[in-house]
């Protein structure tokens, strides 16, 4: 009886042990994949300025010499595989059983090795590292997110008004024909103004013009519940003096 009693309590003792096991293997795959993040955050974000003024050479610089053109499109291809390579390698290290999570959780990642613009806002990522914004006071959560709202409003309108102006530019009939028209077209989108003399006449241009109306909402929003946080934030603390008094 005791050889039966042996197994029978190692057959209870195996699903333990294999979810022990599968528990420290997620582990360490997320503790790889967080590793290859930390290390791989600084030089995203130069490659993605590096991306953002050679695309804006492209546009704004009409008649590049040839070296130029040559160095932008080896800036901008470079600038791809790096992105389509840290989400590769992102996805692979999070596990067969943590791949489709790690996709839901990362769609603007994955947008970023899709569609130019979003590969331009992985440049904000940056601003985590800096020590004051991981302090989770509720001053230095406001400050992260007032400088993630002021950089993110900043390089959105600009490429958004680049890339628009890429694809409208030569069009026949277009209104946004310079930079100067484009960022003024992206403003008062933003500002939901929307004057009408400049507007977007091809379907690329009217695309992103639909990704500026929403990131402009996001924008708004956010910019309210600063905005009454702020107030919040106020009124309490004019609270707490009175009642001490």
């Amino acid at each position: 009886m005791a050889p039966h009693a042996g197994s029978t309590t190692d057959r209870h003792d195996r699903p333990d042990r294999d979810d022990q096991t599968t528990r420290g293997d997620r582990t360490d795959r997320r503790d790889r994949r967080d590793r290859w993040e930390a290390a791989t955050a600084v030089p995203l974000v130069g490659i993605g300025l590096a991306f953002i003024v050679a695309y804006s050479v492209l546009v704004l610089n009409e008649s590049p010499a040839r070296w130029v053109l040559v160095t932008v499109w080896v800036v901008l291809v470079t600038a791809w595989v790096a992105f389509f390579t840290d989400y590769a390698v992102r996805w692979w290290l999070s596990g067969r059983g943590g791949r489709a999570d790690f996709m839901r959780r990362n769609v603007p990642d994955l947008l970023s090795v899709l569609v130019p613009v979003f590969r331009a806002m992985r440049v904000v990522a940056l601003l985590r590292n800096v020590p004051y914004f991981q302090r989770r006071t509720g001053k230095a959560v406001r400050a992260a997110v007032i400088t993630y709202a002021a950089a993110y409003s900043v390089i959105f309108v600009y490429f958004i008004a680049i890339v628009t102006l890429h694809v409208e530019r030569n069009a026949p009939g277009a209104t946004i024909t310079d930079f100067g028209l484009a960022i003024w077209w992206a403003c008062v989108t933003l500002a939901t103004v929307g004057y009408g003399d400049t507007y977007p006449i091809t379907t690329p241009g009217r695309i992103y013009a639909v990704i500026l109306m929403f990131g402009g909402v996001a924008i708004v929003g956010t910019a309210s519940a600063l905005v009454i946080s702020w107030i919040t934030e106020r009124v309490a603390q004019v609270n707490r003096r009175n009642g001490g008094q």
